[in-house]
């Protein structure tokens, strides 16, 4: 079984920052990448950036220049740093995780709960 918890989300005022964390926990033997996503109603939760192991990060182009993640591979936690945020980036925002399970090593994934970000014009 594996764990996620976020934390970090909250109301903010345009051009203001919010930093996310996403703790994992669990039968966790080793972790291939980290995410966030993000997810407005009646839309596709999309991909906002996303950290592998060897710390290659991907930020959307919708974000780039603003956001930045990052992961503390020693506590198994990844965090979305958002800066000059706008409006159009309130959304719901989930954690995801690929990793292998331990004693099986069998590719496992999981999300998050959800964290909501507001941004107010």
């Amino acid at each position: 079984q594996v764990q996620l918890v976020e934390s970090g989300g909250g109301l903010v005022q345009a051009g203001g920052s919010l930093r996310l964390s996403c703790a994992a926990s669990g039968s966790i033997f080793s972790i291939n990448s980290m995410a966030w996503y993000r997810q407005t109603p009646g839309k596709q939760r999309e991909l906002v950036a996303k950290i592998t192991s060897g710390s290659n990060a991907n930020v959307a182009d919708s974000v780039k220049g603003r956001f930045t993640i990052s992961r503390d591979n020693a506590k198994n936690t990844v965090y979305l740093q958002m800066n000059s945020l706008k409006p159009e980036d309130t959304a719901v925002y989930y954690c995801y995780l690929e990793a292998r399970r331990t004693v099986t090593m069998t590719l496992i994934t999981a999300w998050g709960q959800g964290t909501q970000v507001t941004v107010s014009s």
